[in-house]
């Protein structure tokens, strides 16, 4: 861990703000790029679970470095007051953004963007690594429109023990999350699920008022596929989705599964639009 980051950094523009730090640009004159550098006040930490959320991210992300989906951290700088996290650059947006632009996605941008978000998930899961937060805000464009997936502060490392405890984001999260049982790697899956639902429908598979009626309708997935709203969506895209968001674990697909899927090697062209063609 290197202790002086303006040696080797230029901070630049703030980009944003999170739970825990703030986000700027920055640039390294010796390698003459930009970079992201996420800076973290030790102060502001209030508990033990905060300090452990930061000290996790940055030896997860040195784990999963070879993946070209996932955030590439280059540096770790901490003083007395701050940690200091250099990253990759990601100034194309995120998910989010493009999901509030309020257009809903073709089918084959809706797979291209799913491909590559299930590449960094089945990357984190051979590794042994469950995100637990994947959600539109984490899935991060670079100006080549590359996805990066990122924050890891929630993230888990299984396989050796169970993994329990509600984490989570609540239009994403499984419902076995919230059962506060034990569960796998597979909470990622469905949460990719939803985010897929959310892409072709312009909105989730279940909400609420509020947090707790949100939860509720998690627990209870129903999913639908609202005629409306699905008429143009295939019917092989919405068998891949029954087969993520589902209840089911044991029934649910796995990363590679779904990276194996017609529709995503296909990339979301189906037999109803090469009669088009």
């Amino acid at each position: 861990m290197c202790e002086n980051l303006k040696q080797d950094y230029q901070l630049c523009e703030e980009l944003g703000r999170g739970r825990f730090g703030v986000v700027y640009r920055c640039f390294s004159t010796a390698a003459d790029d930009s970079f992201a550098c996420k800076s973290i006040y030790k102060h502001s930490l209030s508990d033990a679970t905060d300090r452990r959320c930061i000290d996790t991210e940055p030896k997860i992300l040195h784990l999963l470095s070879g993946c070209p989906n996932i955030l590439r951290l280059h540096n770790v700088y901490e003083d007395d007051d701050y940690i200091h996290l250099v990253t990759d650059l990601c100034d194309g947006g995120d998910l989010f953004d493009r999901i509030s632009s309020g257009n809903r996605f073709s089918e084959p941008d809706a797979a291209a963007i799913l491909k590559q978000l299930m590449t960094a998930i089945g990357y984190c899961h051979r590794l042994g690594v469950a995100h637990r937060d994947i959600k539109p805000d984490n899935i991060l464009f670079d100006s080549r429109g590359r996805l990066k997936l990122a924050d890891f502060g929630s993230a888990e490392l299984f396989g050796v023990s169970e993994m329990n405890g509600v984490v989570g984001t609540p239009y994403y999260v499984a419902p076995e999350v919230l059962m506060g049982r034990d569960y796998t790697e597979k909470v990622d899956v469905w949460s990719a699920g939803v985010i897929l639902y959310i892409m072709l429908a312009g909105v989730p598979p279940f909400y609420g008022d509020g947090p707790s009626e949100t939860f509720e309708a998690v627990l209870r997935g129903n999913l639908r596929f609202p005629t409306k709203i699905f008429r143009s969506v295939s019917p092989e895209a919405k068998d891949l989705l029954r087969k993520m968001i589902c209840r089911d674990v044991s029934r649910r697909l796995s990363a590679e599964q779904v990276l194996r899927y017609p529709w995503i090697i296909n990339g979301g062209e189906t037999s109803s639009m090469a009669d088009l063609a």
